[in-house]
């Protein structure tokens, strides 16, 4: 075995002290209360720690039979499903239209990035005066228009198509900055050529722009899975996870289980869940889309 150089010691060197903010970061904010978590999920306890009792697997046999985990592990597919799709197209196709440089693309830039950079909480309040029947904005044109207002917030069918639309608006900005950075990435020479063989704008965005873009488009996407899993904040303060528990997310249901319900056990449980869904789900699509890399390669 080959030993290794002086100069490759010290760029390893070099590297890990560069790592290691994060994984201190990561080791208190990530791994240390995810290790609890697995620890507490094995017990029943309320906040104030009273009453510790050993569950061994009592809080996963009841988490398979509660009805509330499963409605909330649904709700939580269904907003990734529809809400990832959405969020990495409308990214992609604004980011392809804004591409080229000049004043007008730098103020598409800004506008588009400023709900990203807003607070989810802010965002979710606004929303809510938005739709809101009688004062909220959109009632009003719709009932310009002759429709009736609708309780979007209140209504079963329309709950949860509010709330991805919340989600989406507040966080496509930040995924459009990471696909430019990919798109600016791809040398105008491969579009240069195509343009030579006679290529239209479709061929080249098949052929050259999303292949050349996959590993953007893999970050991306796993990072929106991931967050969409976690979504939370607007469901907490726009429906507080109504009407009739139609858009009860996991996330929520944990906080519901641990500070209303003050069972900090089962809370864990169902987070200990929460991350293995979340692990199997973005570790399978990061597999799938390398392996697309590997082929298109």
């Amino acid at each position: 075995m080959k030993a290794k150089s002086a100069m490759e010691k010290k760029r390893e060197r070099a590297g890990l002290l560069f790592v290691m903010p994060s994984m201190i970061i990561f080791t208190i904010f990530v791994f240390i209360p995810l290790a609890i978590a697995f620890v507490f999920s094995f017990l029943k306890f309320d906040m104030m720690f009273n009453h510790i009792e050993f569950q061994k697997f009592g809080n996963y046999m009841k988490l398979v039979q509660d009805g509330r985990f499963w409605n909330a592990l649904l709700n939580t597919i269904v907003y990734t499903v529809f809400s990832v799709p959405l969020l990495i197209g409308l990214a992609l196709v604004v980011a392809v239209m804004i591409k080229k440089k000049g004043w007008f693309s730098g103020f598409c830039k800004s506008v588009y990035f400023i709900p990203a950079i807003c607070s989810m909480t802010i965002v979710s309040i606004l929303w809510s005066f938005l739709v809101n029947p009688d004062i909220g904005m959109f009632s009003y044109w719709f009932s310009l228009l002759g429709f009736e207002p609708i309780n979007v917030l209140n209504s079963p069918k329309w709950a949860m198509p509010t709330v991805i639309l919340v989600g989406v608006w507040k966080n496509f900005g930040f995924n459009m900055v990471i696909l430019l950075a990919g798109l600016n990435g791809i040398d105008e020479s491969y579009y240069e050529a195509a343009d030579m063989d006679g290529a239209k704008g479709w061929q080249k965005f098949c052929s050259i722009t999303v292949p050349m873009l996959m590993p953007t488009l893999s970050f991306t996407i796993v990072n929106a899975i991931i967050g969409s899993f976690q979504v939370f904040d607007q469901v907490y303060i726009m429906t507080k996870g109504g009407p009739l528990f139609k858009t009860q997310t996991l996330v929520q249901l944990i906080y519901s289980t641990a500070f209303d319900s003050f069972n900090m056990g089962y809370a864990s449980t169902i987070a200990v869940a929460l991350f293995a869904i979340t692990f199997i789900a973005s570790t399978f699509t990061f597999k799938r889309m390398t392996k697309g890399e590997e082929d298109l390669g």
